[in-house]
């Protein structure tokens, strides 16, 4: 889930289809009503306090946090090519957006992708419901939430996470794509984090696509101004987003920048044989 999710549990506590929310989960416990904690793992994580307590406690985070990627990680293992599919916790059934994403999660499947979102209501409720109606492989990574909303009736492998940065690394490790919808703070926190580690090369370069040009078009547009202008990004960098309205068009540019990518990674692994070979038959002659 995404921190707009939270916002939503406590505005209403109240998933989308108006039920109560399913209860507060730190890993395998349930909590609810006075049980709920005020503060979540992450905000006890990097707490600013006086004294040492931290020295007790924190070693034996370091060990929760290994379980997380551990049991993340082999949760995972077998999903095969996925997309992860970002956006809104707000929004609502009867809205466009809520049938974008639907769309975009049937045609990802009918492509051949697992589907990936954060496992709550709105607009990943939408893509994973998309995914299981198309007969695909619907996955949610929940986050431990003061008003948790509990992962929708539509996913069928779900990992809820104390930690944000051990999900964040769930959704990088296992996706081949993003494709991202309106949505608030979680949503943007999400799309940056993505960009900066593309830009970067601190992963392999995968396809992130916007969906939605007149809730997006204003960002791409203050990029390409001041942002661009000011020298802080390069023209180069803004090649790494897409902007699109149609739910097909963005399955079709992540099958085919997904292709292009592996031919590039194929070719790459080829000049490397080709290169340690000639190295060898040089180091013989």
């Amino acid at each position: 889930m995404t921190a707009d999710e939270g916002n939503a549990g406590a505005q209403q506590g109240r998933n989308a289809e108006g039920e109560q929310h399913h209860g507060y989960r730190r890993g395998p416990v349930l909590l609810r009503g006075g049980q709920v904690p005020r503060t979540t793992s992450d905000q006890n994580l990097l707490a600013r306090g006086g004294g040492a307590d931290w020295v007790h406690a924190d070693p034996w985070r370091v060990m929760r946090i290994q379980s997380e990627f551990v049991e993340g990680f082999g949760a995972l293992a077998e999903v095969g090519p996925a997309v992860s599919v970002f956006g809104s916790a707000r929004t609502k059934p009867d809205q466009p957006e809520y049938r974008i994403g639907s769309e975009v999660a049937r045609g990802l499947v009918e492509a051949g992708y697992a589907v990936i979102t954060g496992g709550g209501p709105g607009i990943m409720e939408a893509a994973n419901r998309g995914a299981k109606e198309a007969g695909g492989l619907s996955v949610g990574l929940g986050i431990e939430l003061p008003f948790e909303q509990g992962m929708n009736r539509w996913v069928d492998l779900g990992v809820n996470f104390r930690y944000f940065f051990a999900r964040k690394t769930c959704f990088v490790k296992y996706s081949q794509g993003f494709v991202v919808l309106p949505g608030g703070f979680g949503t943007f926190d999400e799309l940056f984090e993505s960009l900066t580690l593309v830009q970067t090369h601190k992963v392999t370069e995968f396809p992130i696509v916007l969906v939605g040009r007149s809730y997006w078009q204003g960002l791409i547009d203050w990029l390409r101004g001041p942002v661009l202008d000011q020298g802080t990004i390069s023209a180069r960098d803004l090649d790494l987003i897409e902007l699109v309205d149609d739910p097909a068009e963005a399955v079709r540019l992540v099958c085919q920048r997904g292709a292009e990518l592996r031919a590039e990674e194929e070719a790459a692994v080829t000049e490397n044989a080709v290169a340690e070979q000639e190295a060898e038959r040089a180091s013989e002659a």
